[in-house]
């Protein structure tokens, strides 16, 4: 009688698949091996983590799932037996950001420097069009020139190239359905700068980080003389200067609590509301120190963000982009455990004029909120766009109206607590004034066209000369008109809607907050326009 039970397991071997599994097994170990111990000891001795190493510390524990894993370029002996294996420097894949799952996708420096021509059939693109298809945010973790070029891919092809940005359109797409953060994590150039900026939060990291449309040997080339990496495109200079990247941080460590921080407050789409926390910040709390925060004297300033601390969640105010436009604040917060923004003046810098950096700064921001369906909290002490001689050479005017039809064309709820100065063209965009326009002053609030200080010396110009004590005849003028800037006379008049004990503030606008995610699922989906980066 046939022994079947041997002849099963006989034919299961032949059957079996289980070497091409150890195949895939071995190719797998080669792509986890990127550069070679040499080249990642190198990245270690500069202070830098490996694409893997970064994937790991950013992601929630044993949660990546990789894709394109076996992309690489291969050499095979003649009878078909892999010689040599290099990986694609390009990792991609999914994973899990507090429990909230991801696309993540980071370049391998320890391969050609991170350069485009060796991320093999455009891995980046697959990542980018995943997130947009299956309506995930994305995380870029950007090192070398990040889909750039090398002019080694001239004698690997024999060829050049005319420049075309293939999957463009994907990119403009992914800014207005999913959050995108990009990281610069090395000295990033070309493309990869670009590709850094085309996001809704970026940082960079002081001293390890830089970033630049062409690194020091183009330039060098060019101008004639050295220049060192960080003094051409370091954190300093785009972090707390030019305003191309957001946030500076001081470690890599830092950078990935900064990106799950930042994606904390966000959906994971715009077809979602933000996720909601539980809070442990009583709404009803009451800071005693608002009563006494405003100065009396307008001449002095005082900390704006002990204002915004006091009256959103405690420890949950995260600032975006705190060293550029620095007259204006601007940050994601809670209320009640609801995902907030937070705009507000800082008199620490121009009084709390709003120039041409704080102009964009506020056009970006609203954007970013308005994208993803965040309340606005506006906390106004503005006394105008910026004036004098700089301004109008930053072109104010123009920077300011574009931040100004960001705040109109914004359809997301909204509400502004004036604390003092509401005054000008600047002050009209504390709100929409063809909406409900919903809003709170305090009694320490300051309105108009102009403030008295100034206006009279325009308005009694031709009296004031003529008087025989101009400056007496000007404080006289200014003592008349005093009686009438009180914000009881605008309340009269129905000129402002409420006047409030700053110290009903928080609980005021828990309640607004609560509201307002009662009117968010009716506007659900992408806005007409994506945000301008």
């Amino acid at each position: 009688m046939p022994d079947y039970t041997n002849l099963a397991q006989r034919q299961g071997e032949k059957m079996s698949w289980q070497d091409e599994v150890d195949e895939l097994r071995r190719r797998e170990k080669l792509a986890a091996a990127m550069g070679g111990e040499e080249r990642i000891q190198r990245q270690h001795d500069n202070g830098r983590l490996t694409v893997r190493e970064r994937i790991a510390a950013l992601a929630d524990t044993n949660s990546f799932h990789e894709i394109g894993a076996l992309a690489g370029k291969a050499t095979y002996s003649d009878d078909g037996q892999l010689e040599d294996f290099t990986p694609s420097n390009f990792v991609l894949g999914t994973a899990k950001i507090n429990n909230r799952r991801v696309v993540i996708g980071g370049d391998d420096f320890t391969v050609r420097g991170g350069a485009a021509d060796a991320k093999i059939g455009d891995k980046s693109g697959y990542g980018e069009r995943y997130a947009l298809e299956m309506r995930l945010p994305l995380v870029r973790l950007i090192d070398g020139s990040g889909g750039g070029g090398s002019v080694k891919t001239l004698e690997m092809v024999g060829h050049s190239y005319v420049p075309a940005l293939h999957g463009f359109e994907t990119t403009m797409q992914l800014m207005g359905h999913v959050p995108v953060v990009c990281a610069c994590m090395g000295s990033v150039a070309g493309l990869g700068a670009v590709r850094t900026t085309i996001s809704h939060f970026s940082l960079m990291i002081k001293d390890t980080s830089q970033l630049f449309v062409a690194g020091p040997p183009v330039v060098e080339r060019g101008f004639g003389k050295p220049i060192e990496k960080n003094e051409l495109g370091g954190s300093d200079i785009h972090a707390n200067g030019s305003g191309a990247v957001d946030n500076e941080v001081a470690s890599e460590t830092e950078a990935f609590e900064t990106i799950s921080r930042f994606l904390s407050y966000l959906p994971q789409n715009v077809w979602q509301a933000p996720p909601r926390i539980e809070n442990t910040d009583p709404v009803e709390r009451r800071d005693e120190s608002l009563l006494s925060v405003i100065p009396r004297d307008r001449r002095q300033m005082y900390q704006v963000r002990e204002i915004i601390n006091s009256v959103v969640d405690m420890e949950s105010f995260f600032e975006i982009n705190p060293n550029y436009g620095e007259s204006l604040v601007v940050g994601l917060a809670r209320l009640n455990g609801y995902s907030v923004g937070v705009m507000a003046n800082d008199t620490h810098h121009h009084g709390g004029a709003v120039n041409a950096t704080a102009s964009e700064k506020m056009m970006r921001f609203v954007d970013l909120c308005d994208t993803f369906h965040i309340p606005i909290l506006n906390v106004v002490d503005n006394p105008g766009f910026l004036i004098g001689r700089a301004a109008e050479e930053e072109g104010t005017v123009r920077i300011g109206s574009r931040a100004l039809m960001a705040c109109y064309q914004a359809s997301v709820p909204w509400v502004s607590v004036i604390t003092r100065r509401c005054y000008g063209v600047a002050g009209a965009g504390h709100g929409n004034a063809d909406r409900l326009n919903l809003r709170y002053a305090w009694p320490s609030a300051d309105w108009g066209s102009l403030p008295i200080e100034g206006g009279v010396q325009a308005a009694y110009r031709r009296d004031i000369e003529a008087a025989d004590d101009p400056d007496a005849r000007r404080r006289e003028l200014e003592g008349m008109l005093e009686k009438y800037r009180s914000p009881f006379r605008t309340a009269e008049a129905f000129g402002i809607e409420e006047i409030i004990d700053p110290r009903d503030t928080r609980e005021l606008l828990c309640d607004w907050a609560e509201l307002a995610y009662e009117l968010l699922p009716s506007q659900l989906g992408p806005k007409a326009r994506t945000p301008r980066p």
